[in-house]
This record gives structure tokens, sequence and C-alpha cells, in this order.
């Protein structure tokens, strides 16, 4: 739980850096990192672990378990992550570029993802 932790501060950290720098995709992808990061290292403390950390897995156990379920966080975060993803897809796999006000918008979202779930950590 404590390395998804860390690997979770240092990618959020280098979305900053990227966003700061002009790199938008980049900086897209690292937010969404973060926040998938963040989410396994609560999943784990609840006692959901996943070999593979499979995406799809983390989003709908997350939502499922510690939402729906033990509402722990609040339902707004129920598609945060799946919103998140879509964002990185878009920012590393399409033809267009995200833009810096999109990028803006996904540190925010993720950082108030992760800064909720640290108060649980």
């Amino acid at each position: 739980k404590k390395i998804f932790l860390e690997k979770a501060e240092k990618a959020f950290k280098s979305a900053h850096i990227l966003f700061e720098n002009g790199c938008y995709d980049n900086s897209t992808s690292r937010a969404y990192y973060a926040a998938f990061q963040v989410a396994i290292a609560v999943l784990a403390k609840f006692g959901f672990t996943n070999d593979g950390n499979d995406h799809k897995w983390v989003q709908s156990t997350f939502s499922r378990e510690l939402i729906h379920r033990r509402k722990i966080f609040p339902r707004k975060f129920d598609s945060i992550l799946s919103e998140l993803f879509d964002r990185r897809v878009e920012a590393d796999y399409s033809r267009t570029n995200i833009s810096k006000k999109q990028a803006n918008l996904q540190i925010k979202r993720a950082n108030e993802f992760i800064e909720t779930i640290k108060q649980v950590l």
C-alpha cells in the first residue's frame, strides 16, 4: 500500500512539472496515474488486491466497494477514475492534443481525489 502512495505522489508531482512546461498530454496522463495509484493504495488498505491492478478492476472495485457498499468516499467520485482514464487515453493515443484548460481540470480533479483518499490512508 505504501509503495502505491509514493508512486501516486511522484506521478502527481510529475503532472505539475509537465503542466508548467506546456506538456499537457503528458500532464493529463500522469494525473490519471496518480489517481489510479492512490486508488490501488486505498483498496489494499481495505483488503482488496489484484495482482495485475487492471484499470477496469481498480475502477469498478473502488466504486462498488468504497463508494456504494462501505460509503467511505462520496458519490461524486463514482466515475472519476473512468473519466480521468478516458482523458488519459485521449492524451496518449488521440490525433489531437489536450488543451491547457483540459489538463488543468484533470490535475484539479486528480488532486481532490488524491487528497480525499490520503485522509483515509
